[in-house]
C-alpha cells in the first residue's frame, strides 16, 4: 500500500488521486470507502456541530433550478454575513470601549462562516449530549455504517457522530493533519469536534466520503460548487481538483464561466481551481473576442467577465483607443462614483488597455482624463511614448519579455486598423513620416483579394490612412502587393499632397524610394500603386524573397504650399 503520508508534505501529490486515472476511485488500492464510518476501522469519533443558518435562509442549493439561481443565492449570502461580521466588529469595538476596565472571564463559543476558515477542536466527548446510536453500551458498535444525529435544545445546533481514521483524514487534508498532530494533550483525544453551518452539511457529508473513496456521488454543478468550497475550506486539494475537473467538462456557459471567476477569493486562489478559472477566462475570451458585435453584452458584464475578455490578446478590435474608449464607458456605467472609479481603473482595469498602441492623439486625451488619477495617466503615457520610440527590433524584445505576464501591454492585438509609427515636422514645410511594419502571415492572408487598413494619422488638420492590398496587376493578370495613400474625409473637401513610397529589405540598409508624385484628395479618394515591388505575388511570398527578412514601407509627404493650396485651405476652415 502507498504511503499515507505522502500527501502531507506534498498537496501536490496526493496518495488517493492519481490525476483521474481510469481506475480512480473505483475499487482501487486507494479506495477506502469501506472503511468510511465503520468503527472497526476508525479510531476517533468526529462530532458534526451543525450551526442553524439565518431564518430566512434556506440551504444554498434548496430551490435553486438552476446554477444562476445558486450564484445569486450564494453571493446575497455572502454579503449578507459580511454585513453581519462588519456589525458584528462595531459592536465588540463598542462593548470593549464601555467596559475598558472589566475583564470577561466567560467563554464565549463564535461560529464561522463558510467562508471562512474551518473551525475545530479536540476535546473528551460532551457529557451534557448524548449520542444516539443503533447499539445499546458505550456509543459503539461492532460495525456501523450510520452517523449519529441529535438536537441540543439549549444551543440550537444538531450534533452528528462519524467513525473515522485519523490517518486517512490527515493524509489528505492539512487541516486534519494539523488537528491530529499538534503535539497538545488533546490531540490524543478519541472526540474532535467541528462546526459547520446546516447549508454545508449535505456538500462536508460528501467531502467526508471522498476522503476515503475518492470519488462523489454527485455530478451536477450546484452540489459540485458547495463541495468544492467545503474542501477548500478542510483543505482538501484532491477534492478540489476532482470537482474542477468534474466542472470543466460540463458545458461551459457565461453564466456558469462568470460564476467560477467570483467564487470567494480564497478558493479561486487554490492552484487546484485554476484550470477551471483558465477555462471560464478562455470560454469568455472566444465568446466575446469580437466586441463590437457583442458590445451590450459586455457592456453588462460584472468586473471579473471584463477582465478575462479584455486580456484576450486576440482581441477583434479596431484599434487599442476603441479599447480604452470601451473601459472608460463600462467604468462609469458600473461604478458611477468617482474615487470608485479611479479606483478600479487604477487597480483592476488600466493593466488591460496596451497604451503604447494608442495613437498620440489619443494619448493626449489620457493626461486630461478625469476617471485616471494624474499620476497613473503621466507614467502609462510616458511608458508608451518611449515604447513608441523604441526601434522595431526592440519593440520585439519588449512584447517577447512580456509574454508570460498576465497582462501584455507591449503585445500587440489583432487589431482592424494597423499601428502605424508617425514622425511629424512643423518646419520648413508641414510634412509627417509614417512607418508601416507588415508581418508575412499577415501579407499572406490577404491573397487573393484582401486589404489591411492602417490607423488614422493627421496632416493639417485631415485625417489619412494607408491600406495595403492584394489585388491583380491590370497589365500582366497576375496578384500582386499594392499600397494605397487614403484621406479619411469625404464630401468636397480638396487637400493636395506630395508623396512618397519607400520601402527596405534589412534594418541595416537604408529606404529605397518606390514611386514619389503629388495628389489632390477629393471626397475620400485614394491615391496608390497597384504593384508596389513590380513583382508577381508568388515571388513577393516566396521563402527566398527578400522583403521578410524586413519589410517597413513608409511614406512620407508634405502640403503643398501655393495659392491654389491655400485657396483649398481657406474652403476647408470655411466648412468647417
Amino acid at each position: 500500500m502507498k504511503n499515507l503520508n505522502n500527501d502531507i508534505f506534498d498537496p501536490l501529490t496526493i496518495i488517493m488521486d492519481s490525476d483521474f486515472s481510469s481506475g480512480y476511485g473505483s475499487g482501487t488500492e486507494s479506495d477506502f470507502g469501506f472503511a468510511f464510518n465503520d468503527s472497526n476501522f476508525s479510531d476517533r469519533i468526529l462530532i458534526v456541530e451543525i450551526v442553524p443558518d439565518s431564518p430566512d435562509s434556506k440551504s444554498d442549493g434548496e430551490g435553486c433550478s438552476s446554477i444562476v439561481d445558486w450564484a445569486r443565492k450564494r453571493k446575497r449570502r455572502r454579503e449578507e454575513i459580511k454585513k453581519e461580521n462588519d456589525a458584528d466588529v462595531l459592536t465588540q469595538r463598542e462593548e470593549e470601549m464601555l467596559n475598558c476596565n472589566m475583564l470577561d472571564t466567560e467563554d464565549g463559543l463564535a461560529y464561522e462562516n463558510q467562508d471562512e476558515e474551518a473551525v475545530a477542536m479536540v476535546e473528551e466527548y460532551p457529557s451534557g449530549l448524548e449520542m444516539i446510536t443503533d447499539h445499546p453500551g458505550d456509543g459503539e458498535a461492532p460495525k456501523s455504517t450510520d452517523s449519529s444525529t441529535n438536537m441540543d435544545s439549549s444551543t440550537g445546533f444538531r450534533v452528528r457522530t462519524i467513525h473515522i481514521s485519523s490517518p486517512i483524514l490527515a493524509a489528505k487534508s492539512p487541516f486534519f493533519y494539523k488537528l491530529f498532530s499538534n503535539g497538545m494533550r488533546e490531540s490524543e483525544q478519541r472526540h474532535v469536534t467541528v462546526q459547520i453551518h446546516a447549508s454545508e452539511e449535505a456538500a462536508f457529508m460528501e467531502l467526508l466520503s471522498f476522503m476515503y473513496s475518492n470519488a462523489l456521488s454527485t455530478i451536477t454543478p450546484t452540489p459540485l460548487l458547495d463541495v468544492l468550497m467545503a474542501a477548500d475550506k478542510f483543505e482538501v486539494a484532491s477534492c478540489m481538483r476532482y470537482c474542477s475537473r468534474l466542472l470543466r467538462n460540463l458545458p461551459m456557459t457565461c453564466e456558469s464561466a462568470l460564476l467560477y471567476l467570483d467564487l470567494p477569493s480564497g478558493v479561486l486562489m487554490a492552484d487546484a481551481v485554476l484550470p477551471l478559472t483558465d477555462a471560464a477566462k478562455q470560454f469568455l475570451a472566444a465568446r466575446f473576442k469580437d466586441i463590437t458585435k457583442f458590445q451590450e453584452e459586455v457592456l453588462n458584464l460584472p468586473l471579473a467577465g471584463i477582465v478575462a475578455v479584455l486580456s484576450n490578446d486576440d482581441l477583434q478590435v479596431a484599434s487599442e483607443d476603441a479599447v480604452y474608449d470601451f473601459v472608460l464607458k463600462w467604468a462609469r456605467i458600473h461604478y458611477p462614483n468617482l474615487e470608485e472609479r479611479r479606483e478600479i481603473l487604477g487597480s483592476r482595469l488600466c493593466c488591460l488597455i496596451r497604451f503604447p498602441y494608442m495613437t498620440c492623439r489619443k494619448l493626449k486625451k489620457v493626461l486630461t482624463c478625469n476617471d485616471f488619477d494624474p499620476e497613473l495617466s503621466s507614467k502609462v503615457v510616458l511608458e508608451a511614448l518611449f515604447f513608441k520610440a523604441e526601434a522595431p527590433y526592440r519593440q520585439r524584445s519588449l512584447a517577447a519579455e512580456e509574454g508570460s505576464a498576465s497582462h501584455h501591454c507591449f503585445v500587440e492585438r489583432a487589431y482592424k486598423y494597423r499601428p502605424v509609427k508617425v514622425v511629424e515636422f512643423e518646419l520648413p514645410r508641414q510634412q509627417c513620416i509614417v512607418y508601416l511594419d507588415t508581418k508575412r502571415e499577415e501579407c499572406n492572408s490577404l491573397f487573393p483579394a484582401g486589404r489591411v487598413y492602417s490607423q488614422a494619422f493627421h496632416l493639417g488638420g485631415q485625417g489619412f490612412f494607408l491600406s495595403a492590398h492584394c489585388n491583380m496587376d491590370q497589365q500582366s493578370s497576375f496578384h500582386c502587393f499594392g499600397l494605397f495613400l487614403g484621406m479619411q474625409e469625404k464630401g468636397s473637401v480638396s487637400f493636395a499632397v506630395d508623396y512618397e513610397f519607400a520601402a527596405r529589405t534589412k534594418p541595416t540598409e537604408d529606404y529605397v524610394s518606390k514611386y514619389k508624385g503629388n495628389y489632390t484628395f477629393t471626397g475620400g479618394k485614394a491615391v496608390g500603386y497597384r504593384n508596389l515591388f513590380g513583382i508577381p505575388w508568388t515571388a513577393f511570398m516566396a521563402e527566398d524573397s527578400p522583403y521578410w527578412t524586413f519589410l517597413d514601407v513608409s511614406e512620407g509627404f508634405e502640403k503643398r504650399w501655393n495659392a491654389n493650396c491655400k485657396m483649398l485651405s481657406t474652403l476647408v476652415s470655411r466648412k468647417v
